[in-house]
């Protein structure tokens, strides 16, 4: 039996900010794979709403020997401090699901934090790479579960920064220096899931996951920001105008499906169904053909799938 690391789900933070009067959201996604050559994804059935992301997929093992995989599925980094409403994190931690072969999974779970470096100027470099500080703050005495709290929300966030600036770690007293004992500290959390899977010796593999989204979005839209991330065409916009809903308030999420493609072959058959509310305006883009499966489902079927981008999904109600 062969041994190897698999990494489930890569969730990259939305590059997408907004206002104080709008709620961000967090890119999630699907299954990624270190290119394993015995591996190979048959299928991928994926389904998306606001209220549940649902992914099932059937994996071959091309090899006549069995393979036992350390499953890694890890969460986005989540940010302490929130300077508007934010997506509700905790909402995904309580519905997360993992189902393989039929049986429920019963997942480890890990947590990592993070903290910006700082220029020389000593501002908070937001561009540079985040620095791993989790072994750190546990030495300030913080315990996993105040390390998940950006995620559970559950924790109070004074009392974590009376922690840290009462902490004498050289690195956290370093990433620290000129913050004031009144300001609000900024780290972030990724939390990770991992589990073994075996995958049988020439057999198909099913794992099914589920969660609640991370849902985010605006109070009103505006064309020139929104048209390009999710393809708004005319006929989007002319049934926008119909309802009197061009600055409507709006609903977003995004997933990430470009992961699909770390895998040994193209996906042999994907499905992707996208369903909006009763009065609403639904917009993506998509390369492919998509067919309107009833007033409020949409699918997209693909054949030898290589993802190239992820899928950014609007959703605004109208009145009719």
């Amino acid at each position: 039996m062969k041994n190897h690391v698999l990494f489930l789900l890569t969730c990259a933070f939305s590059p997408l900010v907004f206002a104080n009067d709008s709620t961000g959201y967090v890119g999630t996604g699907g299954i990624q794979y270190l290119k394993n050559k015995n591996i190979a994804m048959q299928s991928e059935d994926l389904f998306i709403s606001k209220k549940l992301i649902k992914v099932d997929y059937l994996y071959k093992n091309l090899s006549a020997n069995d393979v036992e995989e350390t499953v890694v599925f890890p969460l986005p980094a989540v940010e302490s401090f929130m300077d508007s409403d934010f997506a509700r994190t905790d909402t995904l931690i309580k519905s997360f699901k993992i189902v393989a072969n039929g049986q429920n999974v019963a997942y480890q779970t890990h947590v990592r934090a993070f903290m910006q470096p700082l220029k020389k100027s000593g501002e908070t470099d937001w561009d540079a790479k985040a620095l791993d500080v989790t072994n750190a703050m546990k030495e300030c005495g913080l315990s996993d579960q105040e390390l998940q709290s950006p995620w559970t929300q559950k924790i109070d966030r004074q009392l974590i920064n009376k922690k840290l600036f009462n902490c004498q770690n050289p690195q956290i007293k370093s990433l620290l220096k000129g913050t004031n004992y009144e300001d609000e500290i900024n780290w972030s959390a990724q939390v990770i899931y991992s589990w073994k899977q075996k995958f049988k010796a020439n057999s198909i593999t099913r794992i099914q996951h589920q969660y609640k989204p991370l849902v985010g979005g605006s109070v009103a839209l505006f064309d020139t920001d929104e048209n390009k991330v999710f393809c708004m065409d005319q006929q989007f916009k002319q049934g926008l105008k119909k309802s009197n809903a061009e600055h409507a308030p709006y609903s977003a999420l995004s997933y990430i499906l470009t992961t699909g493609a770390n895998w040994a072959k193209p996906i042999e058959n994907f499905k992707l169904t996208v369903e909006r509310d009763p009065g609403e305006l639904v917009s993506f883009c998509w390369k492919g053909k998509v067919t309107k499966l009833s007033p409020t489902r949409f699918q997209m079927i693909e054949k030898n799938f290589v993802p190239k981008q992820d899928i950014d999904i609007i959703f605004v109600p109208v009145k009719h």
